[in-house]
This record gives structure tokens, C-alpha cells and sequence, in this order.
């Protein structure tokens, strides 16, 4: 799916926005009028990582920030297809 953490299962709330007229009455005024209602969006904070899976692949992940800030990722480093070509390298 489009917006959607491939780990934790995050994706976008609905909620409503709503737009107010008037002062409130704590601050001295005669009360607010809600002029307006309408839907939005939360989006959570999703970022497309390169990762290196269990079998030694590097793939491309879509992953919310909570997740790669805990450090639950192997990032991969630049330039390399998989894990096992850099060991043969390093050999």
C-alpha cells in the first residue's frame, strides 16, 4: 500500500478540521461559532530507507522515523547490490 510503514503498520488517521470564529468566553469575549468542518489528514513521518534484509539483499523500504531512530535497521551502505559481494571483496 502507498502510506504505510512496512514495519510497524502505520498509515494516515482521518480527523476533522475545525474552523472557529469569535473569542472564547474564558477570555473575556461572548463564546466561538464554528464556522467550518472539514476532513484532513494525519500522515505519519515516512522515509524510504535502503535496508539489508534477512537473506543479505538490499532493498529499498518504506519505514516511519519512530522505527529507524530505535536503530531496528541494518542500513546498507552506498554502492553495494548485496551483503555477500562486499565480503568476497574484502577476501
Amino acid at each position: 500500500m502507498a502510506f504505510v510503514c512496512e514495519y510497524s503498520g502505520k498509515k494516515p488517521i482521518v480527523g476533522n478540521s475545525i474552523i472557529r470564529r469569535g473569542k472564547a468566553k474564558k477570555k473575556g469575549g461572548i463564546g466561538q461559532n464554528v464556522t467550518g468542518i472539514t476532513k484532513r489528514r494525519w500522515k505519519p513521518n515516512l522515509q524510504k530507507i535502503r535496508v539489508i534484509d534477512e537473506n543479505g539483499r538490499v532493498r529499498r523500504i518504506r519505514v516511519c522515523a519512530r522505527y529507524i531512530r530505535a536503530g531496528k535497521f541494518v542500513k546498507a551502505p552506498r554502492g553495494i547490490q548485496r551483503i555477500s559481494a562486499v565480503k568476497k571483496e574484502a577476501k
